[in-house]
């Protein structure tokens, strides 16, 4: 437990604070699906073996070699697919989907619940919509960049997106509870983005 959740222990009872930080945990980890699918997956796998995180029971596969090797392969070809030019905008077409899964996942991973039908229930709304949420915003900056410089910002916005994914995920892992509400402002700020867009009128033939 880091020191920041240690403070909030002596306010919190013991039993919701666990379970608020296993929350924060794996919404946290669910929102870095939103900007890349495989990066928080692999960060999870490392934590696990390392011992610094805890898995719900039927997730232990997370934390395996055989999950590290699949997992570190996955995020290296995933982060050098979004270098290649209009291969990254093709990739945010399925996305969405799988980062929907794997926000659910991450959520169902390590919320602590013993109810494995309300610990579904959650990854599936909190983890899986934050993820899904992320990764529909994340698809309108690519497109946007795409449109005004031509695809030669995607590498930017590619670049942008790994550090996050990275940086919040092990921010996620020491410290969950600054995570799970940096995930709700990133939350809130695409879903602003998502209205917006909606309210643009359509272009006129």
């Amino acid at each position: 437990m880091s020191l920041v959740d240690g403070v909030f222990s002596l306010i919190v009872p013991g039993s919701f604070m666990e379970w608020l930080v296993s929350l924060c945990l794996g919404l946290g980890l669910s929102a870095c699906c939103g900007f890349r699918i495989f990066v928080p997956m692999l960060v999870a796998c490392l934590a696990l073996k390392a011992g610094w995180i805890d898995a719900t029971p039927g997730f232990e596969w997370l934390g395996s070699w055989t999950g590290l090797f699949v997992l570190a392969t996955a995020t290296i070809a995933e982060i050098g697919a979004y270098y290649i030019p209009w291969l990254d905008n093709a990739l945010d077409t399925v996305a969405t989907p799988v980062a929907f899964v794997a926000g659910t996942i991450m959520t169902t991973s390590f919320v602590d619940i013993d109810a494995p039908l309300l610990r579904w229930g959650l990854g599936i709304i909190a983890g899986g919509g934050t993820a899904g949420l992320i990764q529909a915003g994340t698809s309108l900056l690519r497109i946007g960049s795409t449109a005004t410089t031509g695809g030669l910002g995607n590498p930017v916005v590619s670049s942008a997106e790994n550090i996050l994914s990275f940086g919040l995920s092990f921010l996620t892992v020491f410290l969950p509870l600054i995570a799970g509400f940096l995930a709700l402002v990133v939350v809130v700020f695409f879903i602003r983005l998502l209205i917006r867009r909606r309210r643009v009128p359509a272009p006129k033939p």
